[in-house]
């Protein structure tokens, strides 16, 4: 009894987080009971994507993929600051293209290689939580960069040059504040390989994981249905790296389906959806950052689209709002997990910085927003 008591313990303590999401699903579930309509809160091309990904990183990572071009890297940038700054650009431009989510997926592997193999490994907490804002604020410039600009873009058919016209200046604002802090942050000293890279890159695998990862970006796109994508991935790594689907976090995704739970689930209670109602006829800006931090920014936008009839401050809410909370964008939970992967110990330390960060870049941003738009 005691053994367990310690183990199911141990569990809390390394998935927090987890455990969390699934307490706040359960307790919505007594105001909302099991219908029909729960299968409509799960987003399964989401899920599916966020499967195939952390499947095929997987399979880069046993070909040492990150690991050689980490180091090239390192031998091309000659100090911390550049080589950091460059990884959270590249993560930056990416959420623009295959969203926060996947870039986030694909790259927080980059940036762990990279400190690790120039003995920087100090700074992994700042980099992996400035990669997240690069990932969370990235994607606000175009309609297609993340679902919320999407659903939003669809629902009040926003011209397409509007839409970049309406983000532009926040768009700008958040490279502006990225670049400051990692200037002002990350010292200059020179950056070094602890030791020459003894590993060279299998061209056969590494062609089929790309190939891998570029359907897992179709799904993103619609290019291909979601269904046949992940089936495509599950039957080739089946063959060519079952390890890799092994290796997948399922507790991330069961994080996910209980945040989708929650956040629907409280959607459908008439006092919260009535509060939040109200919030967002006061003044939509605020109350939709609000929102964010509470059910994530997704289902703000789909909540409080019901409640306005002008999206400009809507849409700036859910984009900046992503940033905050751990739960403000999703995409947060799989920063947070890879962390405590790595260093299983530093959690509560790494919420902390990350909530330091997070809510001061989330604070100059509401102002510059409010005063300089």
């Amino acid at each position: 009894m005691r053994m367990a008591a310690v183990a199911a313990g141990n569990f809390i303590k390394k998935n927090m987080v987890f455990c969390i999401a699934v307490a706040a699903a359960a307790v919505t579930m007594f105001f909302v009971p099991v219908d029909a309509q729960y299968i409509e809160y799960f987003d399964f091309k989401i899920l599916a994507c966020i499967f195939c990904v952390l499947a095929v990183v997987n399979g880069l990572q046993h070909i040492h993929f990150f690991e050689i071009v980490s180091k090239k890297i390192i031998q091309r940038f000659k100090t911390v600051k550049m080589a950091i700054l460059a990884l959270i650009y590249i993560t930056f431009i990416a959420s623009m293209i295959i969203a926060n989510d996947l870039a986030l997926i694909t790259f927080l592997p980059l940036g762990y290689y990279l400190l690790k193999n120039s003995d920087n490994l100090k700074w992994m907490a700042f980099t992996f939580i400035m990669q997240t804002i690069a990932a969370n604020l990235g994607g606000m410039l175009t309609p297609f960069g993340n679902p919320q600009n999407l659903y939003l873009y669809g629902k009040f058919q926003i011209p397409d040059l509007e839409f970049i016209s309406t983000m532009f200046l926040p768009f700008l604002y958040s490279i502006i504040l990225i670049t400051i802090t990692c200037l002002v942050f990350v010292k200059g000293t020179p950056i070094q390989l602890v030791q020459e890279s003894s590993e060279k890159l299998n061209g056969k695998k590494t062609a089929l994981m790309m190939c891998l990862l570029v359907i897992s970006i179709l799904i993103v796109f619609h290019g291909i249905p979601y269904y046949i994508g992940l089936l495509a991935v599950i039957a080739v790594l089946l063959f060519a790296d079952r390890k890799a689907l092994l290796e997948v976090d399922y507790l991330l995704l069961l994080t996910f389906c209980a945040f989708f739970v929650f956040a629907g689930n409280m959607a459908r209670i008439p006092q919260v959806r009535d509060f939040f109602g109200y919030l967002v006829q006061q003044n939509t800006f605020l109350s939709g950052i609000a929102t964010c931090q509470v059910i994530s920014n997704v289902p703000s936008a789909l909540l409080l689209s019901n409640f306005v009839t002008e999206y400009r401050d809507l849409l700036y809410a859910v984009n900046i709002g992503g940033i905050g909370t751990l739960i403000s964008s999703l995409a947060s939970l799989i920063t947070f997990r890879e962390y405590v992967k790595h260093n299983p110990k530093k959690g509560l330390r790494y919420l902390g910085l990350f909530s330091a960060i997070n809510f001061a870049f989330l604070g100059i941003l509401i102002v510059l927003v409010l005063f300089a738009t």
